[in-house]
């Protein structure tokens, strides 16, 4: 078995087409939009790595899809973790969940080697600076692996990991993978757990996400056709620890417990709280 796939996910049929459907000529003027953007980022050449310039591109791409990102201006995922990064781990529904975690704060993302392959999208991730790692590859590269993440946190580069190894329908659903954590504790860095959740006209919806074995080609379509939908990053409170399974436990109940709970109307912004340490 891989050393970061834990279980198989979703199946591609979980994801639903969207309630409410935008009009053939939106959804052209969409496409044309996200084109001129993508185009724009690649032109950029290496300089699309400088936070300033990839989280205007992150949120130009969700204004291109006529996806609405819901996070205070006061979150900042990368925050409170002094000299070394801080190592974000969200849940997994969809690649928009990179984009929008990069609309956010832009930090390192960790993802599979396969996303380095897509065609246009693999090299905007390289010069994004996405770092790749081989899911399928033996155990024994496992230990190497934490150890380069701990090496960036130490260097004080934040980086985010999806610790489930694979997309599901739902935040609440799928397991931690507790390796990355190690990684954290290892650099003394905090953790930094965060819950993406998409809704469609105020409803939880699963016409974001990108599951099983389904191609990106039809996911894009699906979240490109869709009227209203939303996609909400919710940052809580960071974690200290030295023990990986204890870490991965707290910032599992952290990310499902948001998700179990609806978003309430009129809340205002999220910020930062005071860290919480793991013994």
């Amino acid at each position: 078995m891989s050393p970061w796939a834990l279980d198989p996910g979703c199946p591609a049929s979980c994801a639903a087409d969207p309630v409410g459907r935008v009009p053939p000529g939106e959804l052209a003027r969409r496409y044309a939009a996200l084109t001129y953007v993508l185009t724009r980022a690649a032109a950029r050449g290496d300089r699309l790595a400088a936070p300033r310039i990839l989280r205007s591109e992150a949120r130009a791409v969700l204004d291109a899809l006529g996806v609405r990102l819901e996070a205070g201006s006061a979150v900042r995922l990368g925050a409170d973790g002094g000299g070394a990064g801080t190592l974000v781990v969200a849940n997994h529904i969809s690649w928009l969940d990179v984009v929008a975690l990069l609309a956010v704060e832009p930090v390192c993302v960790l993802a599979k080697r396969e996303v380095g392959q897509w065609p246009v999208i693999g090299a905007l991730a390289r010069r994004a600076g996405t770092r790749f790692i081989d899911r399928g590859g033996s155990p024994r590269e496992l230990p190497a692996v934490v150890a380069q993440l701990a090496c960036g946190l130490r260097a004080g580069t934040s980086i985010a990991v999806f610790p489930q190894a694979t997309t599901w329908c739902s935040a609440a659903a799928g397991r931690f993978r507790r390796a990355a954590f190690q990684a954290a504790a290892d650099a003394g860095a905090p953790v930094r757990p965060v819950t993406v959740a998409y809704r469609e006209g105020g409803a939880a919806t699963t016409a974001a996400a990108f599951l099983g074995a389904e191609d990106f080609t039809t996911s894009l379509r699906r979240v490109a056709a869709a009227r209203d939908l939303t996609v909400r990053i919710t940052a809580h409170p960071p974690l200290w620890g030295t023990d990986r399974r204890a870490l991965a436990a707290a910032a599992h109940r952290s990310v499902t417990g948001a998700a179990r709970t609806p978003p309430t109307a009129g809340r205002g912004p999220l910020r930062p709280v005071r860290p919480t340490s793991i013994a």
